[in-house]
């Protein structure tokens, strides 16, 4: 399938858009950006320089996805996501002049395959968002999500777990290493590992 990109988006020469994608109303993509195959970007999206998205990644209204952070497969990320690299941000130097690109370090942030952030989540740089992991809308991402995990509130934390499919999974039973988890919408079993289960907040 051709890549589809509107004619108000601005796309550097050097970034790499995969077959099928499609980049729409008002978006910019920046230099050496790779968006793989199948993805979508919505209206006013923003892809910093370097970032790396994989495939079948769908990226809502008024996202921008800084440097730093890295996109794998299958990813949907809901609109006006705010994410963020630096863990310390200034404006300028304590000389109070202007900081430039060698004065910050950025905070590498990674959102692995399958997971979903819902609309208006805010994710602090320098965590990890597990496999399949589903933040709910409004949330604060302050710390790692596990695979599968349900995180949502300010700061998020550690509800539950999510299936694949995106229904919320059951307990069914415990092993000397994992809790068995139930979906009870497709039927699928998940193995949680037990010190991750046991963090979960009622």
């Amino acid at each position: 399938m051709p890549v589809r990109i509107h004619p108000t988006a601005e796309v550097a020469d050097s970034a790499r858009i995969g077959e099928g994608s499609s980049v729409w109303h008002h978006c910019q993509v920046r230099p050496d950006v790779t968006l793989g195959e199948n993805c979508i970007l919505g209206k006013g999206v923003y892809v910093d320089a370097g970032v790396r998205i994989g495939n079948n990644v769908k990226i809502q209204n008024y996202v921008s996805v800084y440097h730093g952070v890295t996109v794998e497969d299958g990813v949907f990320i809901g609109p006006h996501v705010c994410f963020t690299n630096d863990l310390r941000p200034r404006a300028v130097n304590p000389d109070m002049s202007l900081k430039g690109a060698d004065d910050w370090t950025v905070s590498e942030t990674l959102i692995a395959a399958g997971a979903s952030l819902g609309a208006n989540s805010t994710i602090r740089c320098g965590v990890r968002i597990g496999r399949w992991a589903m933040v709910g809308s409004g949330s604060v991402i302050t710390r790692d999500v596990p695979d599968h995990g349900l995180v949502f509130g300010n700061p998020a934390r550690l509800r539950g777990f999510v299936c694949a499919c995106g229904e919320k999974l059951n307990f069914a039973r415990e092993s000397a290493v994992a809790a068995e988890m139930l979906c009870p919408a497709c039927g699928a079993t998940t193995d949680i590992p037990l010190d991750v289960y046991r963090q979960v907040k009622p």
